[in-house]
């Protein structure tokens, strides 16, 4: 997967999220975004989705420019899996129908076949018990293993998820984590900002680092924890890691 930025800027209200941010990344299949809250990662994330136009800026995923006009982002987000911090499930609907509403409604599949689909990702990812069961009924690991299936469900162009575990406790984030290290192992490309930097570091070929709405630092990943440029960085990773 090849990724470009350039000039990227956002503003909401007086706030500015990104400032400029540019990045020129070539050829990586898993790309771990980390940095401080507020920052600017899950304003990127949304940009590089489709789900927030910049106020400026270019965009270039594999050599294909993205346009900002609202039929293009909505052509570009229909390409996307993407999962969410707060799983974004329908709380009316059942597990299987989270799953098959999406392909029926949106991208057309006849609901037998997107049927067959949903029940056999929920029966990869243990979840083949819990199909009737609404949102409220399942554990948050659970959902968000429903909100991954129905992102992989598309057969996305690449997944983009924006700290999926930050809303569960360790056992659950254990089982979600899991699930994207299978999918990482399948060779599946994967955008994910997260707060786990040993997870960031295992599994991702490439590290962005982004504070202040511009992306601070960029390389291989263990590179850049082991050998951070910036003093910006180096103070991140000094207070993440130091417990």
């Amino acid at each position: 997967m090849q990724l470009r930025l350039t000039g990227i800027t956002k503003r909401f209200g007086s706030q500015t999220a990104l400032a400029g941010l540019s990045l020129d990344m070539a050829e990586f299949k898993a790309l771990a975004v980390i940095g401080p809250s507020g920052g600017g990662k899950t304003t990127l994330l949304r940009v590089i989705g489709g789900l927030t136009a910049p106020d400026g800026g270019e965009l270039e995923i594999d050599g294909e420019r993205i346009g900002f006009d609202e039929e293009s982002l909505l052509a570009h987000r229909r390409r996307i899996g993407t999962v969410f911090q707060a799983y974004n499930l329908f709380p009316h609907l059942s597990a299987l129908e989270n799953i098959t509403l999406p392909l029926t409604r949106v991208h057309g599949i006849p609901q037998a076949e997107a049927r067959d689909q949903a029940l056999a990702l929920l029966e990869r990812f243990q979840l083949a018990p819990h199909t009737a069961k609404r949102p409220a009924e399942l554990s948050g690991g659970q959902q968000q293993r429903v909100a991954i299936a129905r992102a992989m469900a598309i057969r996305p162009r690449f997944l983009l998820l924006d700290e999926p575990t930050s809303a569960l406790d360790p056992e659950m984030t254990a089982e979600v984590l899991d699930i994207i290290m299978e999918l990482r192992s399948e060779g599946r490309d994967i955008i994910m900002a997260t707060h786990h930097m040993g997870f960031a570091r295992s599994v991702a070929d490439r590290c962005l680092f982004v504070c202040d709405g511009v992306a601070a630092e960029e390389g291989p990943a263990a590179e850049l924890f082991e050998n951070p440029r910036s003093d910006k960085l180096r103070n991140f990773l000094a207070k993440v890691l130091k417990y």
